[in-house]
């Protein structure tokens, strides 16, 4: 039977190299569509770990990770993160960031999903210094090529969880499947109050 786990700061350290094999194999999904680098994952991985009050979520079966979700303060992520809510005019010494959350398919619809966005929000009220919660998403066109057939996107889900869209984006860079090089994606930042 799967289990939670909530760890914080160099507990999460152990299970950077599961969490970077998670990443790459659900984000080969529609709709990030992310080819996989170990290398880029090392250095995504390493901004995470060196973050003063990062949470890291984990779905446990037996010995195997089958899930994860990641937050930490936004103050501790990299510029191409902070810089579009520092712009928009967002205190980030107030927001607390949500990375990626990752499930395996076969454990999908069974409430992790509510689980991480709870523990995540949990972590981040417990510091009392955070009153603004955010995620970034990946925005692609409603006629993309490689969109499955009955794709559902996860707009309310997230809406459910208490997140609004905003008109704000980052743009992060990833090899996608099928390209040469990395190339910038945009990614549309959720915010919750």
């Amino acid at each position: 039977m799967a289990e939670l786990l909530t760890l914080s700061g160099g507990q999460a350290a152990p299970y950077v190299e599961e969490l970077a094999r998670l990443r790459i194999a659900v984000f080969r999904e529609y709709p990030y569509l992310y080819e996989g680098d170990m290398a880029y994952e090392t250095a995504y991985l390493d901004t995470f770990l060196q973050a003063q009050d990062n949470v890291l979520i984990l779905v446990r079966e037996q010995e195997r990770i089958v899930g994860a979700s990641t937050g930490l303060p936004m103050v501790e992520e990299t510029d191409n993160i902070k810089e579009p809510l520092i712009e928009a005019g967002y205190n980030i010494q107030r927001v607390f960031y949500y990375g990626e959350s990752v499930l395996l398919p076969e454990y999908r619809g069974q409430g992790w999903g509510k689980a991480f966005f709870a523990e995540r929000e949990r972590f981040a009220r417990s510091l009392g210094r955070f009153d603004t919660l955010t995620f970034c998403a990946v925005e692609r066109p409603e006629g993309h090529p490689l969109r499955p057939a009955g794709y559902q996107p996860l707009d309310p889900f997230w809406k459910q969880q208490g997140f609004e869209p905003t008109s704000h984006f980052c743009y992060i860079r990833w090899q996608e499947r099928g390209e040469t090089e990395e190339k910038a994606k945009p990614l549309r930042y959720w915010v919750k109050g």
